[in-house]
């Protein structure tokens, strides 16, 4: 498939960019080589392939077992803290 100009124009129309001459050749070039590619990936046979989400799918988290510990004191907290009120933490508006 070859990608014209006008496309790359359009497409540059619908990004809300700008490009001089030089720049829509550039881009023309480029997009056609990523759209050859593209089809040559759609070539490969992948018939017997399992399907994977990532490269990697078979990888798994590995997470810490929940325990219930104590923590920290609230009034621990609050002496650290320089305004609080009712067990909470004032600190300055930041939203209007």
């Amino acid at each position: 498939m070859v990608i014209s100009k006008n496309e790359v124009k359009h497409i540059a129309r619908l990004s809300r960019l700008e490009f001089d001459d030089q720049k829509i050749e550039d881009f023309t070039s480029k997009f056609d080589s990523i759209i050859n590619y593209v089809e040559k990936l759609q070539s490969v046979d992948t018939k017997g392939i399992k399907a994977t989400s990532h490269p990697h799918s078979d990888i798994k988290n590995v997470m810490r077992e929940d325990k219930i510990e104590e923590s920290i004191d609230i009034e621990e907290i609050m002496k650290n803290a320089p305004e609080h009120e009712n067990g909470y933490i004032k600190v300055d508006k930041v939203i209007e």
